[in-house]
């Protein structure tokens, strides 16, 4: 596969941003269309206002009655790791509301599927209750929501995936990305909609006079942002203004010892420091393991994590769902050797392998396949549908995608081009699930492919690597590093800052078997520096320069702070040249 490096634009960006920012900083805030120092202001008074999001009076106006009439209130949430903050944020928060019967189903993957089915629905029934919430989901429960109301409960459907042409009917729905809804923040995950619903309703009980009537405190809201945080970051949403705002605002909780049991026990079973915890650690230590319960167990157990306030028992769950992140691991790292095997069986060259590409085994763990879908898709930079199966004669599709072909568009394309091929479908633009018949995954994996080859073209299959431009040896320090650490949150859509560079190579070796260690020392510098390059092979022997992609880190080890090179790519020069 070609890597490119390209180096960012600032596009002028620059002349808008305080003279007193750092030269680093001016130069990444420019490249990320950063033109104003509001931007850069992450407090709480910048963040959008809740009247500006469609849906949040009707919401409010049920969550009231349920509230103050002690009426049951059921929500339901996703397996994920959106889905269980935006859980577990309800619950908390409605109950220092004054909620006395408030209740959670998350539907369990491998019986009831995605979303409110009709299945879960008649789990809901049980708990007879007023109110069914759902958070993370419902835009596509057609028939649940139907089902439900039918029975007699009131639905709030909260949710931030893509509708489709028919909506749910609903008592209230709030989605920012339902049509003519002007709310300017699109990329709200699920967890960010439901803390606007709550919002939403601490406004209308203290207009009722609730909180005096019943001597209550007034809650404030933003002791839940740790888990607005985590559920933002975990889900790869877009960290547009708004959800910077939020995750900033969560992780200086966090770092304050404000969070939690959960959040902290997670941190701590991953190895990561509370103090100095970054949306990083969020995104690649506390996620996964919250998001291993939904994809091999019952999301249930991430659930309870997250709402206990015992701490001695919130380790005893984060020691239960790191077991399980590393099982996932393991199933994970079976399943990308069969496909890599799979694909190599094929014997095609890369540029002859299918555009949008389809893989499956009836061996493959449905909980897993997401996963796996990102992990080729990186490999191979091209979309990939990974199938397992989820039921006797039913797959279960999960799609990944690069820039240039939103996914949920190219399934609902490929639906509409073939009428009865594709079962259930929902997504983004990035990611997104499907059904599909056993039978017919022949025909859809050609489908998919003639669809992915109407918008991208084989030149659109290389990877580019952009580039935040060269730190001068004097740039390569602590300082630097803590600097660079300190401006996040860094995320999906306001990528972490990377540069380029020529070094010397002074040492390597190969550390925990796959990943490559390396000294390095700027080409015509003095300074050596540390670097590694995860899952990286070592270089050729002799090999003693190297152009390296990479990013300036912070390195804490055995009490000692270094800066630390995280190298993406590495060119090394031909043979002779």
């Amino acid at each position: 596969m070609t890597r490119l490096i390209v180096q960012r634009s600032i596009e002028g960006n620059a002349d808008h941003l305080p003279e007193d920012l750092h030269p680093v900083l001016r130069r990444v805030y420019a490249a990320r269309s950063v033109v104003s120092s509001a931007e850069l202001d992450y407090s709480l008074g910048q963040l959008l206002p809740p009247t500006q999001l469609g849906g949040l009076s009707g919401a409010a106006g049920l969550l009231q009655a349920a509230v103050t009439q002690g009426q049951r209130i059921v929500v339901v949430g996703d397996f994920d790791a959106d889905g269980a903050t935006s859980c577990a944020l309800c619950l908390r928060a409605l109950r220092v509301m004054g909620a006395t019967d408030v209740h959670y189903l998350v539907p369990n993957r491998f019986e009831y599927g995605y979303g409110l089915t009709p299945e879960i629905v008649a789990v809901a029934a049980r708990l007879q209750p007023n109110l069914v919430v759902t958070v993370d989901n419902g835009i596509s429960s057609i028939a649940g929501v139907a089902d439900a109301r039918q029975l007699g409960m009131r639905v709030l459907v909260t949710d931030h995936h893509l509708p489709a042409e028919q909506l749910p009917e609903a008592d209230a729905i709030v989605n920012p990305n339902l049509p003519g809804d002007t709310f300017p923040s699109k990329s709200l995950a699920g967890v960010g909609v439901a803390f606007y619903v709550m919002l939403a309703l601490r406004a209308r009980l203290r207009e009722q006079g609730w909180f005096a009537e019943q001597q209550l405190p007034e809650p404030n809201l933003a002791q839940f942002l740790d888990l607005v945080a985590l559920g933002t970051v975990a889900d790869v949403v877009p960290l547009d203004h708004n959800n910077r705002i939020l995750v900033q605002q969560g992780l200086q909780r966090m770092r304050a010892g404000h969070c939690v049991p959960g959040i902290r026990a997670l941190l701590e079973a991953s190895g990561r420091n509370l103090s100095s915890c970054v949306a990083t650690d969020l995104g690649f230590a506390v996620g996964p393991r919250l998001n291993a319960a939904g994809r091999l167990d019952d999301m249930s157990v991430g659930i309870e994590c997250l709402l206990t306030d015992d701490p001695a028992v919130a380790r005893e769950m984060a020691t239960q769902l790191d077991a399980l992140n590393r099982d996932r691991r393991e199933i994970e790292s079976d399943m990308q050797a069969q496909a890599m095997q799979a694909i190599a069986a094929l014997d095609l060259d890369e540029d002859r392998l299918p555009v949008g590409l389809c893989l499956f085994d009836p061996d493959w763990h449905q909980g897993v396949i997401g996963i796996l879908a990102a992990r080729i898709k990186e490999n191979f930079h091209r979309p990939v549908v990974a199938f397992a199966r989820s039921s006797a004669g039913e797959l279960k599709g999960s799609a990944r995608s690069v820039p240039g072909l939103h996914i949920r568009d190219a399934l609902d394309a490929v639906a509409t081009r073939h009428p009865g091929l594709v079962g259930r479908f929902g997504g983004h633009a990035m990611a997104a699930g499907l059904t599909l018949a056993e039978g017919d995954y022949p025909a859809f994996a050609q489908a998919f492919d003639a669809e992915v080859a109407r918008h991208l073209s084989r030149d659109d299959l290389s990877t580019v690597i952009y580039s935040d431009g060269e730190l001068a040896e004097s740039e390569l320090s602590l300082d630097t590093a803590q600097l660079l650490r300190d401006a996040s949150p860094w995320g999906q859509g306001f990528p972490a800052p990377l540069f380029d560079g020529n070094f010397d190579i002074v040492g390597q070796r190969v550390v925990g078997q796959r990943h490559l260690k390396l000294t390095l020392q700027p080409v015509g510098g003095k300074r050596q520096i540390d670097a590694i390059a995860f899952n990286t092979a070592a270089l050729p022997p002799g090999c003693r320069h190297a152009h390296l992609a990479y990013r300036l880190d912070v390195n804490e080890f055995r009490g000692l702070v270094s800066p630390q090179l995280m190298v993406e790519h590495i060119e090394v020069p031909e043979a002779g040249s």
